[in-house]
């Protein structure tokens, strides 16, 4: 059980470092070469060189592929490479444009997704809900335990999905290893209540004016850290309900603590 706690706060620490480097470098390096000759004669939205995705799988996400552009007007695509990258070329081949949304799937990098975004889709689905996609789905750990094609297909279907009702500011869905961390930090932000509020002076109940001086800190760590991430992108009330309990733990062991110990001191 320890291992796997641990192991949930060691994929989140490192989806975030990944993300950002992968944001910043990989959509760089897709676009930064042009080789026509690897595209092919036949349109297609999807140009798999890499075989990620299998045959039927790739045929049924082409169907709905074009079946999403023909009903909303927005143009999705899919690249997957490995040794070589056609480039530029694509924005030819596609005809990308504002409306365009180019995703890049490259396994020689530590994330295998990276996007290419037109500027109307940015009116949607703002620069941190990309980041986050590409965090949940690309990240290896992800991808190793469902694989290159699901990563593709299931980061296809988040951005259809928040496209057509209208936008997304986050991407929905809580992930075990962020919830995890939500539930941390909900834990600690009770704990420095709980601090705070231990009696500092003689027939003193709870400390009051401690907890608010320090309200800042444990504010930030229990709402805007422990409880906003779970609003925001799950309806589901059971991880907002262990978050709300792991808060009061954290607050009664924290303001108890004391008393805990002057009752093992007085053993001894």
């Amino acid at each position: 059980m320890l291992n796997r706690f641990c192991r949930g706060i060691s994929i989140a620490l490192v989806i975030g470092v990944i993300s950002c480097l992968g944001w910043i470098i990989c959509p760089d390096q897709a676009l930064a070469v042009n080789n026509p000759e690897l595209l092919p004669n036949q349109a297609t939205p999807i140009v798999d060189l890499a075989n990620y995705l299998p045959a039927k799988q790739e045929e049924a996400l082409i169907r709905d592929i074009e079946t999403f552009q023909g009903e909303t007007g927005w143009k999705m695509r899919v690249l997957t490479q490995y040794d070589r990258s056609p480039g530029r070329a694509v924005i030819n081949f596609w005809g990308l444009d504002d409306k365009s949304i180019l995703l890049v799937a490259d396994g020689r990098g530590g994330n295998l997704l990276s996007f290419s975004i037109g500027d109307a889709v940015y009116e949607f689905l703002p620069r941190t809900f990309w980041i986050e996609l590409q965090a949940r789905f690309g990240n290896m750990y992800f991808v190793r335990e469902n694989g290159e094609n699901n990563a593709i297909v299931q980061s296809l279907d988040t951005v259809k999905g928040c496209l057509v009702k209208g936008g997304c500011a986050v991407v929905p869905g809580l992930p075990k290893e962020q919830w995890i961390l939500t539930l941390i930090t909900s834990i600690v932000g009770g704990l420095v209540f709980g601090f705070a509020g231990i009696p500092r002076k003689e027939g003193q109940v709870f400390a009051w004016q401690w907890v608010l001086i320090v309200s800042p800190l444990w504010f930030i760590l229990f709402v805007a850290f422990g409880i906003g991430p779970v609003v925001t992108r799950t309806s589901e009330l059971l991880p907002l309900f262990r978050n709300l309990i792991g808060f009061a733990l954290g607050v009664l062991v924290a303001y108890l603590s004391p008393r805990f110990n002057s009752l093992n001191a007085s053993k001894t």
